[in-house]
C-alpha cells in the first residue's frame, strides 16, 4: 500500500501500547503492511523500555510512515500526553486515547491513511472524563459524518477466516434486545453486510445466513413467533434486493464446519448468539471490523487487559489480524 494504517494508541493503560510495540517487532517475519501509531513518542518509548524490547520510534507525519517502517516504529504527535503508568490508568488515559482516536479518523477522511485501527478502550475511563458516546463505535461513526454531513448506522461484524458473524442489536439486555428487534433493522442491517462483503472484502456475491430468534427458528410458532413475524419478512424483503439470503435458520446448527461453508456472513439476532460462536472457533485471531462507515475500521477483539499491561505477555494475534484485514480492505475498496 502507497499509505500507511492509522493505529490508534488505546487506553494507555492497557495492552494497546503492548501489542503494537509486539507487532511492529514482528513486521518483518510476518511481513505485515506499514502502520503508525498515534501518541506520544516518549510514552512509546518508556512502554518499549519497560517490556524489555529494543526498539527505534521515530516522529513521522503519515505521508513518511511507509519508508520510516521497516526501521522504526512510526510515531504521530497528537500533543496530547500520556503518563499512565501500566494497568493503572489515570487522568490522562482519557484525552490521550479521544485525541489518538479524532486524528486517526481525520487522517484516514483526508486521505493520509488507507484505513484506521483501533486499539481497546476503557469505557469506564471515559465516561469519567465526560465521554458522552455509549461506546467507540457510536464515536467514530458521529466523527465519520464530516464526510457527508450525516451520522451513519454503524454494524459490528467480528470476521476470522473461520466465521464472519454480525449481530444485530448489540449491547442490549436479552429482553431489550428482543423488543428492539424489528424487521427495518434487519434488512438495514442485512444491506450494509452484503455491500461492505462486495465493495471492501471484495466478495462479488455475498451470501448472508440470518438465524432465528427463538430455538429452532420458532418451530412454526409453536416456541415464539417472532421468526415468523419479524424474520421471515426482513429475509424476503432482502432477498427482494437480490441479495443471496437464507433464514430464519435454527441458530444451533448454523455453526458448525460444513454449515459455515455455505454463507460468508452470519446474520445475527442478538450479542452472544453471533460472538459465543466465533469466540470460541477463533479467540486469539478474531477481528472487530465496523461496517457502515465511510472509512475502513478495524479493531482486536479483545479489551484492555489491565492485569497483563507491561508484561509482556499481551497476545499481539488479534492486532496482527486486525492489521492484515483493515490492509486487504484497503486493498479491494481501491481496485
Amino acid at each position: 500500500m502507497s499509505k500507511a494504517l492509522a493505529l490508534t494508541l488505546g487506553e494507555p493503560a492497557g495492552i494497546g501500547p503492548d501489542i503494537a510495540i509486539a507487532a511492529w517487532l514482528k513486521r518483518r517475519e510476518l511481513d505485515l503492511p506499514a502502520f503508525y501509531l498515534i501518541g506520544d513518542s516518549a510514552f512509546i518509548t518508556e512502554r518499549a523500555r519497560l517490556l524489555g524490547a529494543s526498539i527505534a520510534v521515530a516522529d513521522v507525519s503519515p505521508e513518511d510512515a511507509p519508508g520510516i517502517f521497516a526501521n522504526a516504529l512510526p510515531v504521530v504527535k497528537t500533543g496530547i500526553a500520556a503518563t499512565a503508568q501500566p494497568g493503572r490508568p489515570d487522568d490522562s488515559s482519557a484525552p490521550a486515547a479521544i485525541a489518538s482516536i479524532r486524528h486517526a479518523v481525520a487522517d484516514v477522511i483526508s486521505e493520509r491513511a488507507s484505513a484506521v485501527v483501533t486499539n481497546p478502550i476503557a469505557k469506564s475511563v471515559l465516561y469519567r472524563a465526560g465521554f458522552s458516546h455509549p461506546g467507540h463505535t457510536e464515536f467514530l461513526a458521529q466523527l465519520s459524518a464530516a464526510v457527508n454531513g450525516s451520522v451513519p448506522h454503524p454494524v459490528m461484524m467480528l470476521w476470522s477466516p473461520e466465521l464472519a458473524v454480525v449481530p444485530v442489536t448489540i449491547h442490549l439486555p436479552l429482553r431489550d434486545a428482543i423488543t428492539h428487534l424489528t424487521s427495518d433493522l434487519i434488512v438495514r442491517t442485512g444491506r450494509i453486510v452484503a455491500a461492505d462483503l462486495k465493495a471492501r472484502l471484495g466478495i462479488a456475491h455475498p451470501r448472508l445466513a440470518i438465524s432465528g430468534l427463538n430455538p429452532h427458528a420458532g418451530e412454526d410458532g409453536t416456541l415464539g413467533t417472532e421468526d415468523q413475524t419479524i424474520i421471515a419478512p426482513a429475509v424476503a424483503m432482502l432477498q427482494a434486493d437480490g441479495i443471496e439470503v437464507r433464514g430464519p435458520l435454527p441458530a444451533d446448527t448454523m455453526f458448525h464446519e460444513a454449515a459455515r461453508k455455505t454463507y460468508d456472513c452470519a446474520i445475527c439476532m442478538y450479542h452472544d448468539q453471533a460472538l459465543i460462536p466465533i469466540k470460541t472457533i477463533a479467540f486469539d485471531d478474531g477481528v472487530n471490523v465496523t461496517l457502515g462507515l465511510p472509512f475502513i475500521r478495524t479493531s482486536p477483539d479483545h479489551g484492555t487487559a489491565f492485569n497483563i499491561a507491561g508484561t509482556g505477555r499481551a497476545n499481539p494475534s488479534s492486532l496482527i489480524a486486525a492489521l492484515r484485514l483493515a490492509a486487504r480492505m484497503a486493498s479491494a475498496s481501491s481496485t
